[in-house]
């Protein structure tokens, strides 16, 4: 088929001839092809072809012809193919657009089944574990039924025992009655009074023995084994709590009503609610001894100062406090005469030298630093004597005055100068450390473990595995004594009804904010408030914060959270392990919160002051935004300006500017303490003045009142109040301010003495000591240095915090900047750069301090040179200070800054310590060493690098083995961090044995009842419980608890004795004052201190004090004298002074009975205690109205079937049964019984103990069968209860505060026969 030119073939192919049929002209021979070619090379073939066949050239007519045809067919072939793949592309296009659907529809379904198949793992990883919980109970059932199964019958066999033997068994305790009733004759006939030497005067723990003839006798059966038949008579006795409790933590009724001796957290709770406004000396960081000398004592002065005065520095250094002597040249004139008043104000210790004479310019000086010690601060008076020579009158007079100051020392030296500079550099040395510092405990609790001095137990350990910086706390103190300072008040009381609402309103509630402009007084009004509560609800527990400088420490939000946990904890009386990951602490403290409010009985308070300028406070306090806690409420301040968004819609209480009446009260209060007086016409402009709006500012009004203060001539009163109504704002008046203080300096070397101390505190992360300062300006005197801190003081520029000079307010350090360093920058950077030069001249001696820890890494850091920050993190003794003091997240923001991740920063670490090791020689170079291994292991444990951590952590072990001894305390201290990595590991096993190894050490150093001890305890009580052996824990926490509770009452608190001391002091110096019923109460507070410490002689002084000042203020006959009444009668029952206690008591309950109602909880107190003294005392008939008056009361304040109205039934039931009167005691003893099965439960073991009395009581009246049934069901609860509880029983506590114990007052053996002992 086809036309002829699809035939042709190419030149050279080989086919059949075939000649024309028709013999017509122009026929011609054609090739059949081989294959069919492409059209294209088909024509050219052909025209080649037809070329050679016929020399003639080419046939035109049938060319033309083949050609059109072959088109044709070509273009027809062409358009049937076009359609062809036309119709197979969109049918590929519309199965590819299927199969995508189905792709997609497959996908879907597969996510859906995906999600499915994880539900369902997670449901059947959930029923997993319950399954395993459920088999795990069924198992513990399953052996408890047969542990009760065999008890069952062993009781049954025993019992069976018993009837056999019953009769001998009674003939037998019969004998000995008779036995037991001669000797007692005989000992009555010979006048001898026989009572239990060991019974308590307090019911919170009392058991009685309560009998009729054979009251002491028991029921013993040689076939029950060891364990006696039949226990003593019980009297169970609560502790009487009532509604007094919501009034005060610690003693309304009395301070042992609510105060166990060996439990006494509540008592210091409350001590630690008290915040007075202490002296600065008192709480500053600083130690300052302020030298008085005369020119004949010169040389004894330069002596100390330059012999003795640098190792007092080198030992508060080590203590963390800054030493300063204070000396004024004796030719200083009298301008400095207030700049001296003011540095004995806050010093800490005062030295006097004396030889023969005094001038009279040193008199008033003498009399302020040693006749006015209204705070009782240590003096030392120095005086040298010479053969031959007579002191002047002057000197001898005031010898003599000082001889009746309190705590004033006279040294009266006769020999050479340089041993009268060692007498009173030795005197000093000892106050530094015992008065001073406090550090007398610490020596003696180390001398408890070993005699190696300090070196013996790390100083961490004090807070267990809690990491504190002491100087946070006390930073936070000083800043909340500085915030309430004011002079008067300034209508602050229409704010404090909404806060108030705010505290009475019903949960949830959200924080409220209070806000205002800067300087508007909300620091001042938080801190007013936060007095207040303190004052007039101490059930409340409060919480506060006063956020510094942004950028300093006191700003860092992982700090604030982790101080607030641990005041938390410190108010709860829990140590438990605090996560230092700022991370995950602040994701886990709404849980601790919530935790630990539960445990609270009031309410809690949270007070942020300026929060705004925590960094980056919305990220970092988004747990304000979480429902609170239902007993927590929550107060933050921030400046109006700068308050982020999302808080703006809190309830808001804006504080509003200042009226010109308080404005001018405000005024004329500072102008009338400086004794400044105005003209009519300076009124007249001040009244105008009041008025504008710049001086509605609190802070503005403040600065004002003092610049007016502090003019010395009218002249410059008008003067200071013309250039003051030109400042439009409290940045500007601080300008005004500082070029005042620049004006009055003499020279200008002191101008710009006075420019670099600002700029230098400026530039610095938490401010500057004076010491650092006179090391940083060489040409510094004291004298210059006094007169400009007591300056810039004074005007509310620079203030005290920790120690540290640092500025009062942000307007005065944006002054600073802005007057001193307009040049930006450069000026920024030298002064930067003057402060690194001094701080790492510190590290190049190896003295590393807090100081420079937290100072040298910051600086590098805001200067940006991160290769010298590394290198100063990588000196181990700078990170090692900075963890230690809790300061995690800033050590890990300076690696973060680095760009390091927790592995490399490991590795930099590890590295750096194989550099020491290497030079380390010498015993107390490998302890350091031990001591640095131990901080990088538990850093990198909290950094959760726990493969990494266990390295170090052996390391340390190793070499305190090899260096100390395998069994030194230290050496625990190993065990017990390498124990935590391998807890959180979940290598149980080997952290069970590492604990183990460290509580036997423990227990070799320190004895069983050391808190060290109870720490270990708690661990593996914590290791128990993660395990599922919850006897096991159980045990422990109760061997752990007391011996915390024996540790809490000798130290005082688990926190820090020094701090309740210091405490306890203050609060004595708050009583010397006039005659109020405050200072009563808190001489009340101060005797139950001294008594919980065993103090009694102390105590009972300061009972007495408060008993007759409440006498002379409130009367004889008020309840409060009643109060304190109970408390001495308490302490003389305590010294056995049984009569002055029942005389004591007896006029407390006389008052009580008129003033207080018939059912009131006091009331009841007062009953209950003379009542227990009665029955001491043998006066059972006084006795028994009192406990019937107190069946009485706790029916009417309970309810007749509470179980508190059991527990007194069972006491006057006892005391029954004393008398022989066993008919009235039988349903005493039913009816609690009966009130203790429906309120408890048949198995609880106040049940038990009242059927043992029962059985007693039948066994007494002859119904032997009663009693052996009654003793069974006792014997049954208790045995259930010993399993329960995993060992012997101890105390219960049950739902209404009953406490329980068993205490016998006679050796059962009294009563077997000799051969049977």
């Amino acid at each position: 088929m086809g036309t002829a030119s699809s035939l042709v073939s190419p030149i050279g192919a080989v086919g059949e001839v075939i000649e024309d049929t028709y013999e017509g002209g122009g026929g011609e021979a054609c090739e059949i092809p081989v294959e069919v070619k492409p059209k294209a090379r088909l024509l050219r073939s052909s025209f080649r072809r037809v070329g050679t066949s016929r020399p003639g050239g080419l046939i035109g007519a049938s060319f033309k012809s083949t050609a059109s045809v072959q088109e044709l067919e070509c273009m027809a072939e062409y358009e049937r193919l076009k359609k062809e793949y036309e119709i197979f592309r969109i049918s590929k296009n519309n199965e590819v657009a299927s199969m995508m659907k189905k792709e997609a529809k497959l996908d879907k379904e597969n996510k859906r089944l995906r999600a499915e198949l994880q539900a369902l793992q997670k449901t059947y990883q959930k029923i997993l574990r319950e399954k395993e919980s459920a088999l795990e109970a069924k198992y513990q059932a399953m052996e408890r039924a047969a542990t009760f199964e065999h008890d069952r019958d062993k009781v049954k066999r025993q019992f069976k025992i018993f009837r056999e033997t019953k009769e001998n068994e009674i003939q037998d305790l019969l004998r000995a009655k008779r036995e037991l009733e001669a000797k007692l004759q005989r000992l009555q006939a010979q006048g001898i009074q026989v009572f239990d030497p060991e019974e308590s005067d307090s019911d919170d723990s009392c058991t009685e023995v309560a009998a009729t003839g054979a009251q002491t006798e028991y029921w013993i059966g040689g076939a029950l084994g060891s364990e006696l038949s039949m226990g003593s008579m019980m009297q169970l006795q609560q502790s009487f709590r009532g509604p007094e409790f919501a009034h005060s933590s610690i003693d309304v009724e009395g301070p042992f009503a609510n105060v166990n001796r060996d439990d006494w957290d509540a008592a210091v709770a409350s001590l630690l609610q008290v915040t007075p406004l202490f002296s600065h000396s008192l709480w500053s960081n600083t130690v300052r001894v302020y030298l008085i000398n005369t020119g004949e004592t010169q040389t004894e002065v330069d002596i100390f100062m330059q012999k003795y005065s640098p190792k007092l520095q080198k030992y508060c250094e080590r203590m963390e406090y800054f030493f300063q002597v204070v000396h004024f040249p004796v030719e200083t004139d009298n301008s400095f005469q207030a700049v001296r008043k003011w540095e004995i104000e806050k010093s800490s210790l005062a030295v006097l030298f004396l030889h023969l004479t005094l001038p009279s310019c040193l008199l008033e000086e003498c009399e302020e630093a040693f006749l006015k010690n209204p705070e009782g601060k240590p003096r030392l008076l120095y005086h040298r004597l010479e053969e031959g020579q007579v002191s002047s009158d002057a000197v001898q007079q005031l010898i003599e005055q000082v001889r009746c100051v309190n705590k004033a020392k006279i040294i009266s030296h006769t020999g050479g100068l340089e041993e009268g500079a060692c007498e009173v550099y030795n005197y000093v040395e000892k106050t530094i450390k015992e008065d001073i510092l406090g550090c007398e405990i610490t020596q003696l609790e180390r001398k408890d473990v070993t005699d190696h001095g300090d070196s013996s137990v790390p100083e961490e350990e004090i807070f267990g595995d809690v990491l504190w910086d002491a100087h946070d706390e006390q930073e936070q103190m000083e800043a909340f004594q500085q915030a309430s300072n004011s002079t008067c008040e300034l209508g602050f009381e229409k704010y404090y009804v909404r806060l108030n609402d705010l505290v009475a309103a019903p949960a949830p509630i959200p924080p409220l904010l209070v806000s205002g402009g800067p300087g508007s007084g909300k620091s001042l009004l938080l801190s007013k408030w936060i007095q207040l509560q303190q004052k007039h609800t101490p059930n409340t527990l409060v919480l506060y914060h006063f956020v510094g400088k942004p950028m300093s420490s006191s700003s860092e939000p992982a700090l604030i959270l982790k101080r607030l946990t641990l005041k938390l904890m410190q108010h709860s009386w829990s140590v438990s392990p605090l996560t230092l990951d700022p991370t995950k602490l602040l994701e886990e403290f709404p849980r601790w919160l919530e935790k630990l409010s539960a445990h609270h009985q009031g309410s809690i308070l949270i007070i942020i002051d300026s929060i705004d300028r925590i960094q980056q406070a919305e990220k970092h306090m988004k747990w304000l935004i979480d429902p609170l806690p239902v007993n927590v409420r929550v107060v933050v301040s921030v400046n109006v300006e700068t308050c982020p968004q999302a808080w703006r819609l809190w309830p808001t209480l804006h504080l509003d500017p200042l009226n010109a009446k308080d404005v001018k009260s405000l005024i004329n209060e500072e102008c009338s303490c400086a004794e400044v007086k105005l003209t009519k016409e300076q009124e007249k402009k001040l009244e105008k003045l009041c008025h504008s709006s710049t001086a509605c500012s609190a802070l503005y009004s403040s600065l004002l009142g003092r610049m007016i203060a502090s003019a010395q001539s009218a002249e410059n009163i008008d003067a200071i109040l013309q250039k003051c109504s030109q400042c439009q704002d409290t940045v500007s008046l601080y300008k005004l301010v500082l070029g005042s203080i620049q004006e009055s300096l003499e020279s200008d070397r002191d101008r710009t003495l006075m420019k670099e101390i600002l700029c230098l505190t400026s530039v610095s992360h938490n401010g500057l000591s004076e010491l650092e300062l006179m090391e940083l300006c060489p040409e510094l005197s004291w004298t210059v240095l006094a007169s400009l801190v007591y300056s810039l003081h004074k005007m509310c520029f620079l203030t005290y915090g920790c120690g540290l000079l640092k500025f009062r307010h942000l307007q005065a350090w944006e002054t600073v900047r802005l007057e001193y360093m307009e040049e930006g920058q450069c000026t920024f950077a030298a002064y930067r750069e003057k402060l690194i030069d001094y701080f790492t001249t510190q590290l190049s001696q190896e003295r590393v301090t807090w100081r420079s820890a937290d100072e040298l890494p910051w600086l590098f850091q805001q200067q940006g040179d991160k290769q010298k920050l590394q290198k100063c993190l990588l000196n181990l003794f700078v990170s090692q200070n900075l963890y230690k003091r809790g300061h995690f997240a800033e050590l890990l923001s300076y690696w973060q800054l680095l760009g390091k991740e927790k592995s490399s920063m490991a590795a930099e670490y590890f590295n750096s310590l194989k550099l020491y090791e290497k030079n380390c020689e010498g015993e107390a170079s490998m302890i350091s060493l031990a001591d640095l291994y131990e901080t990088l292991g538990r850093f990198l444990k909290d950094l959760g690098l726990l493969s990494q951590a266990i390295a170090p952590l052996q390391r340390s072990l190793e070499i305190r083995e090899t260096a100390l001894d395998p069994d030194h305390p230290r050496v625990a201290q190993s065990l017990h961090q390498l124990a935590g990595v391998y807890v959180q590991w979940k290598k149980f096993g080997n952290a069970e044995q590492l604990y183990k190894q460290a509580l036997e050490i423990s227990e070799n150093a320190y004895g069983t009842e050391h808190p060290r001890v109870a720490r270990e305890l708690d661990a593996l009580a914590t290791l128990y419980q993660k395990q599922n052996k919850y006897e096991q824990a159980e045990h422990l926490r109760k061997k752990s608890f007391k011996i915390q509770q024996k540790a809490v009452r000798r130290k005082g608190s688990l926190y820090g004795f020094a701090l309740l001391r210091q405490r306890a002091l203050q609060l004595e110096e708050l009583t010397l004052g006039k005659d109020t019923s405050d200072n009563a109460r808190t001489l009340n507070e101060l005797g139950v201190l001294y008594y919980l410490q065993n103090n009694l002689e102390t105590a009972e002084l300061f009972l007495k004090r408060s008993l007759e000042m409440r006498e002379r203020v409130l009367g004889p006959d008020h309840p409060d004298c009643a109060q304190s009444l109970n408390n001495l009668a308490a302490l003389n029952n305590e010294k056995k002074h049984y009569e002055k206690a029942e005389e004591l008591y007896e006029r407390a309950l006389n008052i009580r009975k008129r003033a207080l109602a018939p059912d009131h909880p006091s009331l009841a107190y007062t009953v209950k205690h003379l009542a227990i003294l009665y029955k001491k005392l043998g006066k059972l008939d006084k006795a028994v109205p009192l406990y019937e008056l107190a069946v009485e009361i706790r029916q009417k304040s309970f309810g007749p079937k509470h179980p508190s109205v059991a527990t007194a039934l069972v006491n006057l039931a006892v005391l029954y049964c004393q008398m022989k009167k066993h008919s009235e005691a039988l349903p005493l003893y039913e009816r609690a019984l009966k009130i203790y099965e429906d309120s408890f439960g048949r198995m609880h073991p106040r049940v038990g103990e009242t059927l043992k009395n029962l059985a007693v009581l039948s066994y007494e009246g002859g119904d032997f069968e009663k009693a052996a049934e009654l003793y069974k069901r006792a014997m049954e609860i208790k045995e259930a209860e010993t399993l329960l509880t995993g060992g012997k029983a101890a105390s219960h506590h049950s739902s209404s505060g009953d406490t329980l114990s068993l205490k016998s007052a006679f050796s059962p053996n009294t009563f077997l026969p000799h051969g049977q002992r």
